[in-house]
């Protein structure tokens, strides 16, 4: 990216402090109105509508409830920018004077709160901004600009989604696909790597069959709640004792039901797990050893059938395209100073932005910005207690509002720009 890019990019972003206030009450607004994975019709909304005043070219209920903005400016390189809009099933607890006190229906017909504890609230309101400026200001660029609001990321459907709506036939085929996320991290600051920069990861259901009976009378039985506990601890001997050193790997259970009363060895137990990998064949080891292990206990334990073993939902491993991330990384450091730009390794978090880049067989680059205050930061960093700050789907998850909302338009402007700007006006 040359310098007079640089230039142009700081003069299209003086825009941003007339703009400023306007996101962030929109941003405020969304974090009060929270939906679920799949039911964002009020967020698309009124992300559609903020686009269409900004001149784009908008397409919703892509995938469901989806919005696509295309904003034409010449001949020139396509850049698809993505933000995700969905909340959690998570009770707020920020005592923010804005915070969600909204429930809804989840996909199981239960009434759940509502949160926007992982940050796609300021997802939303940075893309808006990034759009808003980027079309104030189009004698600062050419090519075309994609912004894609995305649903369902929380629960690996969304983009999958758009993608089996049509997206890539509906709409040009970028020439870089770019996102970025909200994380622990003082704000002001953008981090990324070439290479993996999340992890792939699986959830699966396991339900393991007994044999109920009075829980006076165990002999009568096939305790499904033992046979699961130990199941629950051999499964960690997998990344301690399978996957070498080198690897990286993490099991997580999350889910243990069993019975419904003290003196009753229920029929059956169910185990929800997760699991993250950063290479393709440690994935497919801890699977097939999480299987072997699940049938073996079973087996030993005297089950009267096999457990049931079911996928519930799978994010790909998210790999930033080398060239790609180091354009991006060299624009980011002109523009940002060097020292505001970090080097990260991979997040085990997991996320479905890498399904547009292979779908597309197009470079993609995912990155991070801080939401932290920078001085609480550094304190609890000097007193070795960054593990206590509230991380993404903490119930206290509560980025602060400045400068993480202007690092974060800065940065997608900046990114569009090293490939729009090349040839601008």
């Amino acid at each position: 990216m040359a310098q007079t890019d640089i230039k142009g990019a700081s003069a299209l972003l003086r825009g941003l402090t007339g703009l400023l206030p306007e996101i962030e009450a929109l941003y405020k607004d969304i974090h009060a109105h929270p939906e679920l994975s799949m039911q964002e019709t009020r967020t698309g909304g009124v992300a559609a509508d903020r686009l269409k005043k900004a001149g784009y070219e908008v397409t919703t209920g892509v995938g469901t409830t989806g919005v696509v903005g295309l904003l034409r400016n010449g001949e020139g390189p396509t850049v698809m920018l993505r933000a995700d809009m969905d909340a959690l099933p998570i009770a707020e607890s920020t005592g923010l004077p804005y915070a969600s006190k909204v429930t809804a229906t989840d996909a199981e017909g239960n009434t759940v709160p509502v949160g926007h504890m992982c940050g796609h609230d300021m997802h939303v309101a940075w893309l808006v901004g990034a759009a808003t400026l980027l079309s104030q200001a189009r004698r600062s660029w050419n090519g075309t600009l994609m912004v894609v609001f995305q649903p369902g990321e929380e629960t690996a459907q969304g983009a999958q989604a758009m993608i089996d709506d049509g997206l890539l036939k509906r709409f040009p085929m970028p020439n870089v696909v770019l996102g970025q996320h909200v994380m622990v991290g003082p704000a002001g600051t953008v981090a990324g790597s070439a290479g993996p920069i999340t992890s792939a990861a699986d959830s699966l259901q396991i339900r393991l069959f007994g044999r109920g009976a009075h829980g006076s009378m165990p002999q009568a039985s096939v305790d499904p709640v033992v046979m699961a506990a130990s199941v629950v601890l051999r499964l960690q001997t997998i990344v301690s004792r399978e996957v070498a050193a080198t690897d990286a790997a993490v099991i997580t259970v999350g889910v243990l039901q069993a019975g419904t009363k003290e003196n009753v060895i229920p029929d059956d137990a169910i185990i929800k797990l997760n699991v993250r990998t950063f290479d393709a064949s440690v994935r497919k080891h801890v699977l097939a050893a999480i299987e072997r292990i699940v049938n073996a206990e079973a087996e030993a334990s005297g089950a009267p059938r096999k457990p049931e073993i079911t996928p519930l939902d799978r994010y790909p491993l998210n790999l930033n395209d080398e060239t790609a991330s180091n354009r991006i990384a060299e624009a980011f450091r002109r523009y940002f100073s060097p020292e505001r730009v970090k080097h990260t390794g991979p997040a085990p978090a997991s996320e479905d932005f890498g399904c547009f880049g292979t779908a597309w067989q197009v470079p993609s680059v995912f990155w991070f910005v801080g939401g932290n205050d920078p001085k609480v930061y550094a304190k609890a960093k000097a007193q070795g207690r960054l593990n206590e700050l509230p991380v993404n789907h903490s119930p206290k998850f509560a980025p602060v509002l400045h400068p993480t909302l202007e690092t974060g338009i800065e940065a997608l402007v900046v990114g569009a720009l090293a490939w729009l700007g090349a040839n601008a006006k």
